[in-house]
């Protein structure tokens, strides 16, 4: 078995990504498309009570020995060890996803994490883990919107209870208008991976977690996404959608096919 030691190496390896040269701010477009692509957002540990403490050596054993993806606080903090290793000014922050159904931000409060990136005296917020709503490139604190595969994004100063400003998403083939993803405070900032322990137990705990009752999955492809849960598998490819009812052997075999060891090639 590799060691986990070797960080830089794995996590190459794990997102497909061939170089050997040092990471530039210019490569983390493609860093994060790739991450996107070969780790999914998925809370399978929880569903199935193996999860374990957010330490360095458990994220890397979970994601890069292992070939299983995690949720925001997981792939996040992976991304800022990866980040730090490879010599960025970087740091973790903590925010509320808002919840459309309910017009609010969640109940469960700043339980979403993402990465804030200095480069060049401005600063970045890096989200590898927000499920389907992924910018997959650096996200300007300066308001500038960005746009991806995935739609377009942008950062609103703001106050709210839950800090100074906001991540703003129009996604491609689903919204016409912006609409808030989460509020974050900027000022906020953690740099020990476990700090953000209470995040994992509020998130497998709470009543009101969307994370705790039902398996999910999900993950970029080269034309869209695919998301798998114990009773559905959805498809978008190229702006159209296809969702399907399945039982318990079709979640197996779709498990297998699209989420099972995510570092190989997407089945076509």
């Amino acid at each position: 078995m590799p060691s986990i030691n070797n960080l830089d190496k794995l996590f190459r390896k794990r997102i497909q990504y061939s170089s050997a040269d040092p990471v530039t701010f210019q490569d983390l477009d493609i860093i994060l498309e790739k991450m996107a692509n070969h780790i999914p957002f998925e809370n399978v540990c929880i569903v199935e009570g193996r999860s374990r403490k957010l330490t360095k050596d458990n994220l890397l054993n979970k994601m890069l020995l292992m070939n299983e993806g995690g949720l925001c606080y997981e792939l996040n903090s992976l991304l800022y060890l990866f980040l730090i290793e490879s010599g960025f000014e970087a740091s973790l922050i903590q925010g509320a996803v808002y919840d459309h159904a309910l017009g609010t931000f969640g109940r469960i409060g700043r339980t979403h994490v993402a990465v804030k990136v200095c480069h060049e005296k401005q600063y970045y917020i890096l989200d590898g883990g927000f499920g389907g709503n992924i910018p997959m490139k650096p996200v300007p604190l300066s308001g500038e919107t960005v746009s991806s595969a995935n739609g377009e994004f942008r950062i609103r100063a703001g106050k709210t209870a839950y800090g100074d400003y906001r991540l703003e998403m129009k996604l491609k083939h689903k919204d016409t208008d912006w609409r808030t993803g989460y509020a974050f405070d900027s000022k906020r900032t953690i740099k020990d991976v476990r700090f953000l322990d209470d995040v994992r137990v509020t998130v497998e705990e709470h009543p009101d977690s969307p994370f705790n009752k039902h398996l999910l999955l999900t993950k970029r492809t080269d034309d869209g996404s695919v998301t798998l849960t114990d009773t559905s598998f959805t498809q978008w490819e190229k702006g159209n959608v296809k969702k399907s009812e399945i039982n318990s052997e079709e979640y197996q075999e779709l498990l297998n096919l699209w989420f099972s060891q995510a570092d190989k090639k997407d089945p076509k």
